[in-house]
């Protein structure tokens, strides 16, 4: 019997149902706690019913992100112009993560504006994360910074695990970690056992998905139950997000969990 824990991306996983039912599926499929990247939809109370009602944990949010096709879909933390949008996001996803009893509030880098150095939004995003620490202090809740990789996220801010974990650093781990994503660090860096171990101390939360389509573990090339072993001997004892697009429907795909889990 394995002590891995897995919650459920309610973004990625269930999108079948509208999703305000997803949270009754998830808890049918086996899962006891979920993960989604924006309640801001929604009252926190109409939330929180929702987790209460299925019996459900929340693990974590995301600062607001503009919409899709926007240049602030990846989030406002790296841009220079937009502190005040950036401050207000930070603010309104601690008062939600508090609401939910999210232990994660997930701080979303943002991508390099066209014409501004990277130098100078790195600056500006280290800044912004150091704010976002003070607020967060004493909150209960813990910032979390990931790298995304250059294909589906090109010119965001965090490029590599050594990026983020050097801002880890400099505002202090204890208000702050690593979101270590799988899917991402494979595509651009791979080597994703060293990674692991490499970071293993400042990796509060894991995300997985398969390279290179982003579905189910076990559908593409990383090896994930050998993967799995090593995250489970390490003792790591906290959650994996299931943040992964299912190749068919949510349910049926769910036998991975058997199949490559020990």
């Amino acid at each position: 019997m394995t002590n891995l824990r897995f919650d459920a991306n309610l973004k990625w996983l269930f999108t079948e149902l509208p999703f305000v039912e997803r949270f009754d599926a998830a808890a049918a499929a086996g899962f006891t706690a979920v993960e989604y990247a924006s309640p801001y939809e929604y009252e926190p109370q109409r939330l929180r019913a929702l987790l209460d009602g299925a019996g459900l944990e929340q693990i974590l949010i995301n600062t607001p992100m503009g919409p899709a096709g926007s240049p602030t879909r990846f989030g406002y933390a790296c841009l220079p112009d937009s502190v005040g949008d950036y401050r207000e996001g930070v603010l309104r996803g601690l008062e939600y993560a508090s609401a939910l009893g999210a232990r994660f509030l997930h701080v979303v880098g943002g991508v390099v504006p066209e014409g501004v150095h990277d130098d100078v939004a790195f600056a500006r995003y280290v800044a912004n994360i150091a704010w976002a620490a003070e607020q967060a202090r004493g909150t209960g809740v813990r910032l979390l910074l990931e790298a995304q990789n250059k294909r589906d996220s090109p010119g965001f801010v965090l490029t590599s695990q050594a990026r983020a974990a050097a801002v880890v650093e400099a505002v202090g781990d204890d208000v702050a970690g690593l979101l270590l994503d799988f899917y991402h660090a494979q595509i651009d860096e791979g080597d994703l056992i060293r990674t692991f171990e490499k970071y293993r101390g400042i990796a509060l939360h894991l995300q997985i998905a398969d390279a290179p389509d982003r579905h189910e573990p076990g559908t593409g090339e990383i090896a994930y139950p050998t993967l799995f072993r090593v995250i489970e001997s390490s003792g790591y004892d906290g959650w994996i997000g299931c943040e992964y697009q299912p190749a068919t429907e949510t349910a049926a795909g769910l036998t991975w969990m058997k199949e490559l889990v020990e």
